[in-house]
């Protein structure tokens, strides 16, 4: 703990300091060498380039990381990645709350202690769950990263693509993609559309 606070973490952004990849350790490693292997590995990734990167879009190494989460979680696209992490950096600097689908399945996880339901469908009740998580109900990102983003997702968050977009919603015709749209109009149109292919799954939760 005094070490997190000593290089600028809380308890909701500890997570921030670890790294997605791949390590040595062995069965004899210690905690404090396991613990300055990962400070070893942040510190090498948030070089000069990456925390300038971060300074010029008006974020935090720790911010970074948490708006990566929700862009990993929102795509598994490598190359759509920046293009969802614009649109959320283009809400975030309107002021618009990022009513993002993950953050809202997290909140309802954290809420009901259980990580291992699983959720294809976001209803409207779960909108309302009261949690600093919920980007539906709160404006900012949340206190914390939602899972652990891979180092692809934060770099996409880093140079992020600049655009118009404000909204996106899954493509049917192009699964593990999405339609990105400008108005809100052309979103409810994409949105309608992906809930009647959910419907016509039967797809209820």
């Amino acid at each position: 703990v005094t070490f997190l606070k000593e290089h600028g973490f809380t308890e909701e952004t500890a997570l921030t300091m670890y790294m997605s990849n791949s390590y040595d350790c062995y069965w004899n490693t210690t905690a404090e060498k396991l613990r300055d292997k990962m400070w070893k590995a942040y510190d090498n990734f948030w070089n000069d380039d990456r925390l300038n990167k971060a300074k010029q879009i008006d974020l935090t190494a720790q911010e970074v990381y948490t708006l990566a989460s929700i862009v990993h979680k929102e795509t598994a696209k490598a190359d759509e990645r920046p293009r969802v992490a614009g649109v959320y950096m283009n809400r975030l600097n309107r002021g618009i709350k990022l009513d993002a689908d993950p953050t809202v399945i997290y909140a309802k996880k954290l809420k009901e202690n259980d990580f291992k339901q699983v959720i294809k469908r976001v209803l409207y009740v779960d909108l309302t769950i009261d949690s600093p998580y919920n980007t539906y109900k709160y404006a900012s990102l949340p206190p914390g990263p939602i899972i652990t983003p891979d180092l692809n997702a934060i770099d996409a968050v880093l140079n992020y693509e600049k655009h118009g977009y404000y909204y996106f919603v899954a493509n049917v015709e192009n699964f593990g993609y999405h339609k990105f749209a400008k108005t809100l109009s052309q979103h409810n149109a994409n949105a309608a559309a992906y809930r009647r292919w959910v419907n016509k799954q039967g797809i209820n939760r």
